[in-house]
């Protein structure tokens, strides 16, 4: 199994437009730091499924019949606008599997396009993907939202991104065997009252519960990496942070 992040970056991305702090000049000069919306690729067998599509060049990154099909964590813009040019294709179904949102995201549910959206996941459902199961774990966000424990290849990877803490009973789910990888929002560094998503105290606390074998903070802000720049040992062994093109 082989997971590919393809952007690590909150909705305002790194750089952020018009931006001078040390993370988005750093950014600027060297495109190793720049991370766009947050979305990742899994592989496993035959099956290769996008996580999230908020990247805008899906069309010119994937050759049609490439795509098992699209797991949909929310609806959010930065998570979800690459599928408003995506749906335009033609001579293709591709299966979007996501959280039951009635609002979804703009006109995508009236113009579907070559987009199907008819199998919403409900919560802690299972599915048997040819050789990847996926199990839709509930998270805490703004919108429904949901994370995924994928397995497959004898290797077990949590997907948890957007979301404020986890859930006791998608924790539960996450505990019953040991993660290989675990995949997880933190957007900022630690704060007085975070809301919406991680910051890193609560990130570092949901990784000390769960004890992967490694942790990879995704979903990042400029603000957490000017942070770091300023506090280079914050992050545990094990932890790390995710960026633009890594293949684990």
């Amino acid at each position: 199994m082989r997971l590919t992040i393809l952007g690590s970056g909150n909705a305002r991305q790194v750089p952020v437009y018009n931006c001078d702090c040390a993370a988005c000049q750093r950014a600027r000069l060297d495109p190793a730091w720049h991370r766009g919306p947050c979305c990742a690729l899994i592989e496993c067998g035959a099956q290769r499924w996008l996580i999230d599509s908020g990247i805008t060049d899906i069309t010119e990154r994937f050759a049609p019949g490439s795509l098992s099909g699209i797991l949909q964590t929310h609806y959010h813009a930065d998570h979800a606008q690459g599928l408003l040019h995506l749906r335009w294709g033609l001579g293709l179904r591709i299966p979007v599997h996501g959280p039951n949102d009635p609002q979804g995201l703009a006109d995508l549910y009236k113009h579907p396009g070559i987009l199907d959206f008819s199998q919403p996941f409900a919560a802690f459902e299972r599915r048997e993907l040819g050789e990847l199961c996926v199990t839709a774990l509930p998270l805490n966000h703004s919108k429904p939202t949901l994370g995924y424990l994928l397995e497959g290849a004898g290797r077990r990877i949590a997907y948890l991104t957007d979301t404020l803490g986890v859930p006791e009973a998608s924790l539960s789910v996450l505990r019953q065997a040991p993660l290989d990888l675990l995949v997880l929002d933190c957007s900022s560094p630690p704060q007085t009252s975070p809301q919406n998503h991680n910051d890193l105290t609560l990130a570092l606390a949901v990784i000390a519960e769960l004890k992967p074998a490694h942790a990879l903070l995704t979903h990042i802000g400029h603000n957490l990496d000017t942070w770091l720049m300023d506090n280079p040992g914050a992050l545990p062994a094990g932890v790390s942070l995710a960026s633009d093109g890594q293949v684990l």
